[in-house]
């Protein structure tokens, strides 16, 4: 039975309630009348201190997502871009993917990481070989990362975790440090989120790969993954070991898109009927050819026009959250779903172990094809020249902006008030410290327009002053 507020991931994550969401939605997919409601209710509304953006529910935004009216569709679309520039404004978040170890005690038949797979080089990193990643990483210019590891219990055990955590934090070259790392690895203790939590992270990230328990245990069939309970209901144990954000995502094209989309907006739901604070982010990554898997081999492969209206239907249904897409988009994918609310992106990301300080792509170990493989100063001059401000900032987290007290200003609209500035700000480190010359005329250019925008006349001049400090001294890491 479906129970919103149950920590039961068969009652929070209903297979009946998605099953009777989906006949919902084909049958009221061209109820126009219903269909103008959703969409009005989905707009974000002019407020005096900013704009408000109700969100749907998993029916409503179902509804939106079978219907294929094209005007609808465009409508959608439309929303879409403007709840994200009511919230997150034109900046789009920067960050980069580590690789720690592909020891992986696991079966998952849509990973080259599985126990099984003879033909992938097993790698660990150790702290030096981490340091030397992260100085390579810091050298490009990120500030931001995501941990990535296999799940095994000897090789990756969390005391690993959080000496690499130690590790990151700690290391200040040049004008470079990582100010804020994510975490994604596998479903874990209360005891252990509490102690990543310690440790300092930023957004602890799982992705369920798909909502169906049934498709789930097949895809997963030895290891401890393959609990399906144990692994749906880890945000709730993440949040109760006082991790403030989390982040969500499927891996669409495991099961029917119509399921997953369902599925994961339930769950949105349900972190904030229990928790008070929906996911910090969603990602939403389709599965890709990497050693020893063919995607062609699963049978729910999406075209990217339903991709995008899945993007465009997410952002509709939870406005507050951070969309991530990844470098396993191909660049023309990444600049459509930019304009329907996406807000973070990599770039120049390896997804080998050990990748970032080889000038080559090694191959050898990577956990999928990388479709987007330019430069992370490429990417920042193709989002400027495509009118996004390219932001490196992590002062919401440092600041104690997280969790409830993030969602707080985010949703009365306030949170572009700090987050605009120190886009800038962070922007104007990157430029300076490891920009090309056509990526800082682009960038330096687009600065002035922007300090220009900002509303609050002392607030601008601040901001204005700290980004002559960053061009003319060794100043860094301002924030509002």
């Amino acid at each position: 039975m479906y129970n919103i507020k149950s920590r039961k991931a068969e009652e929070f994550i209903s297979d009946q309630e998605i099953r009777e969401t989906i006949a919902f939605a084909q049958k009221n997919k061209e109820n126009r009348e219903m269909i103008a409601q959703i969409l009005e209710k989905a707009r974000p509304v002019k407020k005096e201190k900013g704009y408000v953006c109700q969100g749907l529910s998993h029916r409503e935004a179902s509804v939106l997502l079978a219907c294929e009216i094209p005007e609808v569709v465009r409508e959608i679309e439309k929303i879409a871009g403007e709840i994200k520039e009511a919230y997150y404004g034109n900046r789009i978040v920067m960050f980069a993917p580590l690789y720690l170890s592909n020891y992986c005690v696991n079966g998952c038949v849509y990973c080259p990481y599985h126990a099984k797979n003879k033909s992938i080089a097993r790698k660990k990193l150790t702290q030096e070989e981490v340091r030397e990643q992260v100085i390579a990483l810091q050298d490009m210019g990120h500030k931001r990362l995501a941990l990535e590891a296999g799940e095994d219990p000897v090789n990756n055990p969390i005391e690993y975790i959080l000496d690499c955590i130690k590790t990151i934090y700690s290391i200040k070259h040049k004008n470079g440090a990582i100010r804020r790392v994510n975490v994604n690895i596998a479903a874990t203790t209360v005891e252990n989120y509490k102690k990543l939590k310690d440790a300092g992270i930023g957004t602890y990230i799982l992705f369920q790969e798909t909502y169906n328990k049934q498709s789930y245990e097949q895809l997963h069939p030895t290891g401890p993954k393959h609990d399906y309970a144990y692994h749906t209901e880890a945000m709730d144990r993440a949040m109760e070991g006082g991790i403030d954000d989390v982040g969500l995502g499927v891996l669409f094209g495991l099961e029917g898109y119509q399921y997953e989309f369902a599925g994961l907006l339930m769950h949105a739901e349900h972190l904030e009927a229990v928790h008070g604070v929906g996911p910090h982010t969603i990602s939403i990554p389709r599965i890709k050819k990497a050693d020893d898997i063919d995607p062609n081999a699963f049978d729910n492969s999406i075209s990217d026009d339903i991709f995008a209206k899945i993007t465009a239907c997410i952002r509709l249904a939870v406005p507050y959250t951070g969309m991530i897409i990844s470098t396993r988009e191909s660049e023309s994918v990444r600049k459509r779903l930019l304009n329907l609310g996406i807000s973070q992106i990599s770039g120049g990301s390896r997804t080998s172990v050990g990748g970032y300080e080889k000038e080559e792509r090694p191959h050898d170990t990577e956990q999928f094809d990388v479709s987007d493989q330019r430069t992370l100063d490429e990417v920042v001059e193709w989002l400027m020249e495509n009118g996004h401000v390219p932001s490196f900032c992590t002062a919401c987290y440092r600041e104690g902006r997280t969790g409830d007290r993030f969602m707080s200003l985010c949703k009365s609209g306030q949170i572009l008030n700090c987050c605009h500035p120190n886009a800038l700000m962070t922007l104007t480190e990157y430029l300076e410290d490891y920009g090309a010359e056509k990526t800082k005329q682009t960038g330096f250019t687009m600065i002035d327009q922007e300090l220009e925008k900002i509303p609050n006349e002392r607030t601008k001049e601040i901001a204005t002053s700290h980004v002559k400090e960053i061009k003319e001294s060794n100043h860094r890491d301002f924030r509002f």
